[in-house]
């Protein structure tokens, strides 16, 4: 039976950029996943928190706080996306891995814009293939020059994002380099099963980002065609348990699994007013430490 380790991250205090005056500063934010009863979280967007290692070092050491990831995108599904991908992640790559983190969370790019218009036609099967081994290669670069696991991260009006995509991003790359983090929310938004892909791909999740979505607020996005970044702004990600999927279940078939998971809690809010999330915060981990279990705080 594996054990799922909490943590949290700076997009639930409503950072999505590096520096943006919307945003929950990042000492605050530091400061708060403490008071929230926290000690791992994820680097965020490149920039956001300091990016002298010594300094991040420092400032995390004084918290007690570790990290288990950094995150960043990919455009390998372009054919001139390499240089422009490799760029952006060796920066994430070699800051995660002066903090000793073993993790990099890897998204693909969008496929449609805020404004819910079309900005990239969707890859066909060629084009799937051509990008399960560009993925792969990342992957490999990653864990010889930087000793990191490519965790996948599948994301709404991403290239990867509805669970047939999801499935064959699975089967087009190699388990090695590439596995998946399962993010509970933006597979249900997308319409996913997380139960039928934890029951499916055992061996390829490795790595958690847990959050619920809120059904009406879908449903409503949905019908009018928005992108997810208005859902968001409507609320669509909202606080456990008051969403889908239900969390106990998923919980309980990752736990079965034979390895150790970290578990990233995650509820996409953007932009939010600076004191809503550390009662959030505070509140859902209260509610995922007393589902019991494997979680641990």
């Amino acid at each position: 039976m594996g054990k799922i380790s909490i943590g949290t991250a700076p997009d639930s205090w409503g950072v999505w950029f590096a520096d943006d005056p919307k945003q929950t500063p990042w000492t605050r934010f530091l400061d708060e996943v403490v008071a929230a009863g926290y000690t791992r979280i994820e680097l965020g967007p490149y920039g956001y928190l300091p990016t002298d290692p010594v300094r991040l070092k420092a400032e995390l050491d004084s918290r007690g706080l570790t990290i288990t990831a950094g995150t960043t995108f990919e455009q390998l599904h372009r054919p001139d996306g390499w240089e422009s991908t490799w760029r952006d992640v060796v920066k994430t790559a070699e800051l995660t891995a002066a903090m000793g983190a073993k993790h990099l969370v890897v998204m693909p790019s969008m496929w449609r814009g805020d404004n819910g218009e079309i900005v990239e036609e969707r890859s066909d099967h060629e084009g799937q293939t051509k990008h399960g081994r560009a993925v792969t290669e990342l992957g490999r670069r990653l864990a010889e020059e930087f000793g990191l696991q490519t965790q996948y991260h599948p994301h709404a009006d991403g290239h990867i994002d509805t669970q047939d995509t999801v499935e064959r991003l699975l089967e087009e790359t190699d388990a090695t380099y590439v596995n998946l983090c399962l993010d509970t929310g933006h597979i249900s938004y997308c319409g996913g099963d997380n139960l039928e892909l934890i029951r499916k791909y055992p061996d390829r999740i490795g790595y958690l980002h847990l959050k619920q979505v809120d059904p009406k607020v879908l449903a409503e996005v949905d019908a009018e065609g928005l992108s997810v970044d208005e859902a968001v702004r409507r609320g669509v990600m909202c606080e456990p348990p008051n969403g889908v999927p239900e969390l106990p279940p998923v919980l309980d078939a990752l736990a079965a699994l034979d390895h150790d998971l970290f578990a990233i809690v995650e509820q996409d809010m953007y932009p939010c007013p600076p004191d809503v999330p550390l009662p959030i915060a505070e509140r859902t981990l209260a509610y995922l430490t007393a589902l019991g279990g494997a979680v641990s705080s």
